[in-house]
């Protein structure tokens, strides 16, 4: 019975100890490694930041009645095609 209880303990206490030891891995990183991170992290915004304004606006990507219609009836065919 002790040993079924002292196996039990071990299995839940493993998770917790795991974050623990995990949060002890983050909080060594270096100051270097910090900034860099934050570097990394600013040129990454900046450039998705950069294709959002480089994309047409949502009024340019508008279809007209015609356009809709053909798509529509396009992607209905490929649907059919695809249950053949």
């Amino acid at each position: 019975m002790r040993l079924l209880v002292l196996l039990l303990t071990i299995v839940l206490a493993a998770p917790a100890l795991a974050q623990r030891e995990q949060r002890g891995r983050q909080q060594n990183m270096s100051q270097e490694d910090r900034q860099r991170m934050r570097d990394d992290m600013r040129d990454t915004n900046r450039n998705m930041s950069r294709e959002r304004r480089s994309r047409p606006e949502r009024q340019d990507r508008e279809m007209s009645p015609q356009q809709r219609d053909k798509l529509r009836r396009d992607i209905e065919d490929a649907n059919r095609s695809l249950k053949k």
